[in-house]
């Protein structure tokens, strides 16, 4: 229920930064795919329409240019760029820019986009010449080596913080879309809303709306790293807490870890398959299945 208009209520949202990335890792991947696509598309438009252009160019010119030769020009440079997207897709999630890093992490993202220049224009030379050589032909530039390096950098620099931006701007409005979970925490006066070793609610942010989520609704926890998703109804709600701490706080007779990367909700189990490598799966109500390893079958089977 919307906290929007609820009287009685009395909060205070924990002071740890949002997540700057989903930690699911399979809406992770999708959205990887489809900004590789998305890339794909722009950067083939693009070629065609300046390949076309320099040919019409040329041609007022009165200079004598084939077709092959633009559209060599603009699919190698295309191709390498493709080659090394996903690196820089990675980075992005890897290292966010947000209000307490972009200071410290805004130059290493300047000294990325000298290495991605200096890759691409390698990549696309060496490309170019090879093409051109299969021809029949000679690939020559007028300008010098270092006069290409620059001036190709001055062109890549834009797109390789384009697509900086564009991941960035990608990854926020997801997280809003998705939402973001945090525990409740003691009010600055007054009694807490629950027991603070116990929480029994969580906070959603989601869209500019926020909502409470009761913990026994809480189907499963996974880890990543410094953040833990909780899947509540088939979302995920990433919360800035170690898989660990989490556990302390919740209730053992209801969540019981069954793998160092999981919690799972005792109420949701519906079976539990064994494998013959010694561990097992875990079978949950909403189509789930998650592992759960041989040292945690014990406390499992003791525990339901």
């Amino acid at each position: 229920m919307p906290l929007a208009g609820r009287a009685g209520y009395h909060l205070r949202m924990s002071n740890a930064s949002l997540p700057e990335a989903s930690v699911s890792t399979a809406p992770r991947q999708r959205r990887s795919v489809r900004q590789l696509l998305f890339w794909l598309l722009a950067f083939f438009v693009s070629a065609i329409g300046n390949a076309l252009t320099s040919l019409m160019d040329a041609r007022r010119h009165g200079e004598d240019l084939q077709l092959w030769e633009p559209m060599t020009w603009e699919l190698t440079s295309i191709g390498v760029t493709l080659a090394i997207l996903p690196l820089l897709l990675w980075a992005c999630e890897r290292w966010q820019l947000h209000a307490d890093t972009w200071r410290r992490r805004l130059p290493l993202y300047v000294l990325g986009s000298v290495a991605w220049s200096l890759v691409h224009v390698s990549g696309m030379l060496w490309l170019r010449e090879w093409v051109y050589w299969l021809r029949g032909f000679h690939y020559h530039d007028d300008a010098s080596l270092l006069a290409r390096y620059v001036y190709e950098y001055l062109k890549d620099v834009r797109t390789f913080f384009l697509i900086v931006t564009v991941s960035h701007f990608v990854d926020w409005f997801d997280r809003r879309r998705k939402g973001e979970a945090h525990l409740l925490d003691a009010p600055d006066d007054g009694p807490p809303v629950e027991p603070i070793e116990r929480p029994e609610r969580f906070l959603v942010r989601k869209l500019g709306r926020e909502f409470l989520i009761a913990t026994a609704e809480v189907e499963w926890v996974q880890a990543s790293g410094n953040y833990v998703n909780l899947r509540v109804r088939g979302h995920d709600y990433p919360l800035r807490s170690t898989l660990a701490s989490l556990e302390a706080r919740l209730d053992p007779q209801r969540f019981v870890r069954v793998h160092r990367s999981y919690l799972v909700n005792l109420s949701q189990i519906t079976s539990i398959e064994p494998l013959d490598s010694g561990d097992a799966r875990v079978h949950l109500r909403d189509g789930t299945a998650v592992p759960c390893s041989r040292s945690y079958r014990t406390a499992l089977r003791e525990a339901a």
